[in-house]
């Protein structure tokens, strides 16, 4: 009796077993029913030959651009770039910008930064990591975001850390370090503050007339059988992002293009973008034909790619003191050594080579992007590892291991390029060593070691800087290697300047690796160089056994290519081996793709969570292919990914506090000329211009070391005058095209000391031909130094700050559809979208169900509307417990209750 007492059954678990069976048979056959409908499924997870997928009317992205002026005073500073220690700052030319794209699918972010300027320093970037942290916490980390240099070489110098770069800096500046940091942080905060739902385009055309290989007897020292794969020399191909909200607005581009920004020669002394600025200038003011420059609510970056052997000087190089051709193996003159072979552009002189470069890149942008139309859909990833570049193992053969090397720079770095020679008598393709300057190096800074030498052959060592490290280390060793994936693009962030078939051969191994696992399709592989730290060069093997100047600047070695290809490598096999899972495309149903492959014993579970949401979904329940390739989309859920994981971080690099010097002199106080105030006219407009004249007017002015922070400013407004209301019109600054700041002095040389009671300033504009009709009147914003009274003749022109975008307090942008993990439960975590009515207004809710033997814990997010009834939300919900119920009787009934709780309904069972 007590036997048959203990095996009875209640009527409860009686209904309960019956209800869960029956709900079992209607799943079996509804699953059946769906399935016999769909035609065409993805087994092998290939791409549909004709079949292309409906677009989402949903934007698949969050979007945001940003820009902010990172110009630093324009008087005095070195420029960096040529490593010409008279090249110093005069005047003004086009300002420099800081530009930002934000990327979020709403559960990773990326962040991408083209910056107008050389290169991204390690401090520079550990400088703008560290402000990211204090306003956004963890948002914005060391692995989401890169920062890029366009390379111009009429930027700022100053805002390294390591020794090297501080003498041929004159130091670690503050006065350029501090406005880089402020102009990039405040573009990305202009990004985070007008972040939109979007959708991202991409394209890629042929720039021609616009770049040449500049050490081509390096690059046919590439095998045969790799160089006829390439119809040319450089890589001539712009690829281009088109970013546009959910009215189909264009509000941004991204690009990269592989070209060095030096048509701007060493001779220069202006602050400038170059080439690739005046692109991002044209092609703003083309979207905003009103707005200043700096000031159009378009964003156009235009970034470098594997410029590392790409001229734009495209008319190559001569000896000008014969306009005799220059050797070819070694580029240099019979007279004058390689001083005198010089490459030229296409223009009469560098400001035009300047502006035909500029709108050759910013007409096949434009193309570009009116005839963008493939739509970039799927995940956004990124993996970042810091790497000791020292001593990374190569497997050259299956026999043969080698690794990188200390740092070093060979003779030929010393002899510079055709975009710019050295001064002394250094030449291109020297593989043994001088004498002469080896002894007065072993004399200064020591001999290299046998080690060094022996690693680095055949360059001979000029600077063994991996040795030297008073007062700090000459070079980095701990350097970034980054990917950013969106969709099918892979950015790759090259933390040095790469020559194009080293590049080529990143770009190859990126991709395979990527495609390795079946999850990504069609990638498109980019380079974005001179990214997150400066390391000088990367030449393929081949390349480096030439030593011309690219092969002496590969500091780490032959065989830098071969490390980076390993490590790149690893990072883009990290991210295709993501685990995957199935994800609503509106964040509601999502179960991770192991569960449907569980056990019998839960099979019901199973085929009841996909019953449901054949039910629920307008499309039915089917498989199909997305067009992009790096997703699979099972009756419109598709299969995220979680974060990369198994990627160590590394060892993080250094953030050096003591021994940064200053070699910067102090700015003098500026003294006016008697009788005179800053901002007089010395020499003042002439009565009347023609067509295609230069305007220019000459100013007394101060110091702009003086001016403390010149973002947002101008030194100098043109205004034009309107005869009928008699007003006028703010129509140039600084920052545009058409005018140019120079300040003189220069130097300070003896002539400098005798001109400092009168420094002046000379504005010059050339007057378009659409502007004939109306009168100009040109202004000056001059200063002085404190001491002195201060007298402003224009007022500032500072930008407009966007509307401030608050972070949640969960330090990632909340989406509808995110699932809250509850505190002590298992892993277990599928949300679900269950329709159902709530009073008159029909409503939905998405809801985490978390899967415990103990309890079920429902949290709910309003969702969007919906007209299906309750009926099959309580019988879903009591399916659940009925599991629950059988699989842990002893738990249940101690504890089995289930309570959901609705914005309007309450449910307890």
């Amino acid at each position: 009796m007590e036997a048959r007492k203990r095996c009875a059954l209640s009527s409860l678990e009686v209904m309960l077993a019956t209800l869960f069976v029956t709900m079992t048979i209607v799943s079996v056959t509804l699953i059946a029913v769906t399935i016999t409908r769909s035609a065409n499924t993805c087994p092998e997870l290939t791409p549909p030959p004709s079949v292309t997928p409906s677009p989402d009317p949903r934007p698949p992205f969050l979007i945001g651009v940003g820009r902010a002026d990172c110009t630093g005073p324009p008087a005095e500073l070195p420029l960096m770039g040529y490593a010409n220690p008279q090249q110093t700052a005069a005047g003004i030319h086009t300002r420099l910008f800081s530009r930002a794209f934000i990327i979020d699918d709403g559960r990773r972010r990326v962040v991408f930064v083209a910056v107008d300027v050389g290169m991204i320093s390690q401090r520079l970037r550990l400088e703008v990591l560290k402000a990211l942290r204090v306003k956004y916490g963890e948002l914005y980390r060391q692995d989401n975001v890169v920062l890029s240099g366009t390379h111009t070489h009429s930027g700022p110098a100053g805002y390294f850390q390591y020794t090297l770069f501080m003498i041929s800096s004159k130091g670690y500046l503050r006065s350029s370090v501090q406005p880089l940091v402020r102009g990039i942080v405040k573009s990305i905060d202009r990004a985070h503050g007008t972040v939109r739902p979007g959708r991202i385009y991409k394209n890629r055309g042929r720039v021609d007339a616009s770049s040449v290989n500049r050490s081509p007897h390096s690059y046919r020292h590439n095998p045969q059988d790799e160089r006829i794969r390439y119809d040319d020399d450089v890589d001539k191909d712009m690829v281009l992002l088109k970013f546009a909200d959910a009215d189909g607005d264009g509000i941004g581009l991204l690009s990269w293009f592989a070209v060095h920004a030096v048509s701007m020669k060493t001779t220069n002394r202006l602050v400038s973008g170059d080439n690739l600025g005046y692109a991002a200038y044209l092609m703003e003011k083309d979207k905003n034909p009103a707005a200043l420059p700096g000031q159009a609510a378009f964003v156009a970056a235009f970034s470098s790619s594997n410029l590392g052997d790409v001229s734009p000087n495209v008319r190559g190089p001569r000896c000008v003191n014969s306009g005799l051709a220059c050797d070819y193996l070694n580029s240099s003159c019979p007279e004058g050594g390689t001083k005198e072979c010089q490459a030229f552009g296409p223009g009469e002189d560098m400001f035009d080579s300047t502006r035909i470069i500029g709108l050759n890149i910013y007409r096949k942008a434009r193309e570009l992007y009116a005839d963008a139309a493939d739509e970039v859909t799927g995940f956004i990833h990124s993996a970042h590892q810091w790497v000791n570049m020292t001593d990374v193992a190569v497997h050259v053969n299956d026999t043969h291991v080698a690794t990188t090397c200390k740092p070093a720079l060979g003779h030929s770095f010393a002899a510079g390029t055709t975009d710019g020679g050295g001064d002394l008598n250094f030449t291109q393709g020297a593989v043994e060593g001088d004498p002469f300057w080896d002894g007065i190096r072993d004399a200064l800074l020591g001999q290299p070691s046998n080690r060094s030498q022996e690693c680095h052959r055949p360059k001979p060592i000029l600077f063994s800087t991996g040795e030297m490290n008073w007062p700090l280390p000459w070079h980095p060793e701990i350097i970034d290697i980054q990917i950013l994936t969106v969709g099918s693009v892979a950015v790759v962030a090259v933390p040095g300047e790469i020559t194009t078939m080293a590049g080529r051969r990143l770009r190859e191994t990126v991709e395979r690796e990527l495609q390795s696992e079946g999850g990504f399709w069609d990638v498109d592989v980019v380079i974005a160089g001179l990214s997150n730290v400066y390391t000088h060069y990367i030449t393929t093997y081949e390349e480096y056994q030439v030593q011309r100047y690219e092969g002496a600047s590969t500091i780490f070695g032959p065989h830098t290519l071969g490390a980076y290809l390993l490590k790149f490598g690893e990072l883009a096999r990290a991210i295709a081996q993501v685990r995957p899972r199935f994800r609503r495309r509106g964040g509601g149903f999502s179960v991770p793709a192991r569960f449907l492959r569980l056990s019998s014993v839960f099979l019901p579970l199973s085929l009841f969570f996909l019953v449901l949401r054949s039910i629920f979904s307008s499309s039915g329940f089917h498989a199909r292919c997305s067009e992009s390739g790096s997703d699979r989309e099972l009756g419109g859920d598709v299969v995220t990914q979680d974060r990369v994981g198994s990627v160590p971080p590394g060892p993080p690099p250094p953030f050096f506090q003591k021994n940064l010097f200053n070699l910067l002199p102090a700015a003098q106080v500026d003294r006016k000329p008697d009788n005179s105030s800053f901002g007089e006219v010395l020499v003042q407009v002439l009565p009347a211009y023609r067509q295609g004249d230069v305007v220019s007017v000459t100013f007394v002015a101060g110091n702009p070391r003086h001016s403390g922070d010149v973002r947002d400013r101008s030194f100098v407004a043109v205004e034009m005058h309107d005869a009928a209301s008699d007003s006028w019109t703010l129509v140039h600054t600084d920052a545009s095209w058409e005018t140019r700041y120079v300040r003189a002095p220069t130097t300070l040389t003896a002539a400098v000391s005798a001109r400092l009671t009168e420094r002046r300033a000379c504005v010059r504009r050339q007057v378009p031909l659409a502007q004939r009709s109306r009168a100009p009147e040109q202004r000056h914003g001059g200063v002085a130094h404190p001491r002195e009274r201060r007298r402003r003749v224009l007022q500032d022109q500072t930008l407009r700050p966007l509307q401030e975008h608050k972070r949640p307090a969960t330090g990632h942008h909340a989406l509808p559809g995110h699932v809250r993990r509850l505190p002590g439960h298992r892993r277990f975590l599928f949300p679900l979208t269950f329709e159902m009515d709530s009073g008159d207004v029909a409503s939905s809710f998405s809801r985490g169900i978390s899967f415990q033997s103990q309890q079920f814990a429902v949290s709910s997010v309003p969702r969007r509307s919906s007209s299906e009834g309750s009926f099959w939300w309580c019988c879903s919900s009591l399916l659940c417990f009925c599991i629950v119920i059988i699989f842990d009787r002893s738990n249940v009934r101690a504890k089995g209750t289930l309570s959901i709780s609705l914005p309007h309904k309450s449910f307890i069972f």
